[in-house]
Protein backbone atom coordinates (compact mmCIF):
# COMPACT_ATOMS: atom_id res chain seq x y z
CA UNK A 1 0.00 0.00 0.00
CA UNK A 2 1.05 3.32 -0.74
CA UNK A 3 1.57 5.94 2.32
CA UNK A 4 -0.65 8.15 1.17
CA UNK A 5 -3.87 6.05 0.63
CA UNK A 6 -5.47 4.22 3.83
CA UNK A 7 -6.03 0.62 3.81
CA UNK A 8 -9.49 -0.40 3.01
CA UNK A 9 -11.98 -0.25 5.69
CA UNK A 10 -13.35 -3.31 7.11
CA UNK A 11 -17.21 -3.87 7.84
CA UNK A 12 -17.19 -4.76 11.92
CA UNK A 13 -20.19 -6.72 11.09
CA UNK A 14 -18.68 -9.06 8.99
CA UNK A 15 -15.33 -9.26 9.71
CA UNK A 16 -16.24 -11.67 12.52
CA UNK A 17 -15.41 -15.10 11.77
CA UNK A 18 -18.62 -16.58 12.60
CA UNK A 19 -20.88 -13.48 10.78
CA UNK A 20 -18.37 -13.89 7.68
CA UNK A 21 -18.83 -17.85 7.44
CA UNK A 22 -22.85 -17.16 7.75
CA UNK A 23 -22.80 -14.55 4.97
CA UNK A 24 -20.77 -16.36 2.62
CA UNK A 25 -22.91 -19.54 3.06
CA UNK A 26 -26.15 -17.38 1.99
CA UNK A 27 -24.75 -15.26 -0.56
CA UNK A 28 -24.07 -18.51 -2.43
CA UNK A 29 -28.02 -18.95 -2.54
CA UNK A 30 -29.46 -16.77 -5.47
CA UNK A 31 -31.54 -13.55 -4.94
CA UNK A 32 -34.26 -14.73 -2.80
CA UNK A 33 -33.88 -17.88 -1.65
CA UNK A 34 -33.95 -18.93 1.90
CA UNK A 35 -32.15 -21.47 4.11
CA UNK A 36 -33.77 -23.04 7.33
CA UNK A 37 -32.06 -22.64 10.00
CA UNK A 38 -31.56 -25.96 11.11
CA UNK A 39 -29.72 -26.78 7.62
CA UNK A 40 -27.61 -23.42 8.21
CA UNK A 41 -26.76 -24.20 11.80
CA UNK A 42 -25.33 -28.01 10.38
CA UNK A 43 -23.92 -26.80 7.26
CA UNK A 44 -21.79 -23.97 9.49
CA UNK A 45 -21.37 -26.61 12.66
CA UNK A 46 -22.58 -24.29 14.90
CA UNK A 47 -24.51 -24.27 17.47
CA UNK A 48 -28.18 -23.21 17.38
CA UNK A 49 -27.73 -20.46 20.63
CA UNK A 50 -24.37 -18.93 18.71
CA UNK A 51 -26.14 -19.16 15.43
CA UNK A 52 -29.13 -17.30 16.42
CA UNK A 53 -26.88 -14.63 18.10
CA UNK A 54 -25.08 -14.05 14.86
CA UNK A 55 -27.81 -13.79 13.32
CA UNK A 56 -29.40 -11.20 15.30
CA UNK A 57 -26.46 -9.05 15.17
CA UNK A 58 -26.60 -9.38 11.00
CA UNK A 59 -30.41 -8.87 11.28
CA UNK A 60 -29.99 -5.64 13.07
CA UNK A 61 -27.51 -4.27 10.48
CA UNK A 62 -30.30 -5.53 7.98
CA UNK A 63 -27.88 -7.61 6.36
CA UNK A 64 -30.23 -10.56 6.76
CA UNK A 65 -34.17 -11.41 6.86
CA UNK A 66 -35.23 -14.07 9.35
CA UNK A 67 -39.20 -15.64 8.42
CA UNK A 68 -40.54 -17.39 11.12
CA UNK A 69 -43.39 -19.63 10.23
CA UNK A 70 -45.36 -23.09 9.85
CA UNK A 71 -44.77 -26.18 7.80
CA UNK A 72 -47.85 -27.77 8.95
CA UNK A 73 -47.63 -27.37 12.97
CA UNK A 74 -44.12 -27.13 13.21
CA UNK A 75 -42.35 -24.11 13.52
CA UNK A 76 -39.79 -23.30 10.52
CA UNK A 77 -37.46 -20.34 10.71
CA UNK A 78 -35.92 -19.20 7.17
CA UNK A 79 -32.43 -17.03 6.61
CA UNK A 80 -31.99 -15.06 3.48
CA UNK A 81 -29.24 -12.56 3.13
CA UNK A 82 -30.80 -9.24 1.64
CA UNK A 83 -29.95 -7.08 -1.21
CA UNK A 84 -28.13 -4.62 1.21
CA UNK A 85 -26.67 -7.82 3.18
CA UNK A 86 -25.19 -9.06 -0.58
CA UNK A 87 -23.76 -5.10 -1.45
CA UNK A 88 -22.05 -5.34 2.25
CA UNK A 89 -20.74 -8.81 1.50
CA UNK A 90 -19.39 -7.54 -2.30
CA UNK A 91 -17.94 -4.57 -0.41
CA UNK A 92 -15.93 -6.43 2.48
CA UNK A 93 -14.79 -8.97 -0.22
CA UNK A 94 -13.09 -5.87 -2.31
CA UNK A 95 -11.94 -4.19 0.58
CA UNK A 96 -9.77 -8.11 1.59
CA UNK A 97 -8.85 -8.22 -1.92
CA UNK A 98 -7.73 -4.64 -2.31
CA UNK A 99 -5.84 -5.52 1.11
CA UNK A 100 -4.05 -8.61 -0.31
CA UNK A 101 -2.71 -7.37 -3.60
CA UNK A 102 -1.68 -4.22 -1.81
CA UNK A 103 0.24 -6.83 0.62
CA UNK A 104 3.36 -7.02 -1.09
CA UNK A 105 3.83 -3.55 -1.08
CA UNK A 106 4.24 -3.10 2.89
CA UNK A 107 7.98 -3.35 4.52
Amino acid sequence: MTGDSPPPELDPVIHAQARLRVVAALNVLGEGNEMAFPSLKDLLGMTAGNLSVHLTKLEDAGYVQIVKTHKGRTPVTFVALTKRGRLAFEDYTKAIRALLDNAGGIS
